[in-house]
């Protein structure tokens, strides 16, 4: 199947409506109907501001940024890029253009694009 990638970066204490926003987004996510997320921790980076948070020091504890990612068909990229933007929440994100299916798919899984594995 053909799709799109979608990454959203947060701050990781930042909050919506008192959950953390990542906690949200994968909610909302999943109420709508998409699929599947993950959000992930970075170990460190650095955004507009240029400086730079790594999860070691324990001064910067809590200041790394979460990665929220979802594979998605362009409706549900869009539903999920209209809810935010309906919630007023400001993120960073990033939609890519892919590729995706299951290698040696078997009936419990959806989609068109499949490998079965044989030659």
């Amino acid at each position: 199947m053909t799709g799109e990638y979608l990454r959203l970066y947060l701050d990781e204490k930042r909050r919506h409506h008192g959950v953390l926003l990542w906690e949200w987004l994968l909610e909302q996510a999943n109420a709508i109907g998409i699929g599947g997320g993950s959000a992930f921790r970075a170990i460190g980076g650095f955004g507009r501001h240029h400086v730079l948070h790594e999860s070691q020091f324990f001064e910067l504890a809590g200041s790394t940024a979460i990665e929220v990612e979802f594979i998605v068909d362009a409706k549900e990229a869009e539903a999920m890029m209209a809810l935010v933007r309906d919630a007023g929440i400001r993120v960073f994100y990033v939609r890519v253009p892919v590729e995706f299916g299951v290698i040696n798919a078997d009936e419990k899984d959806d989609g068109t694009s499949k490998e079965s594995g044989k030659h």
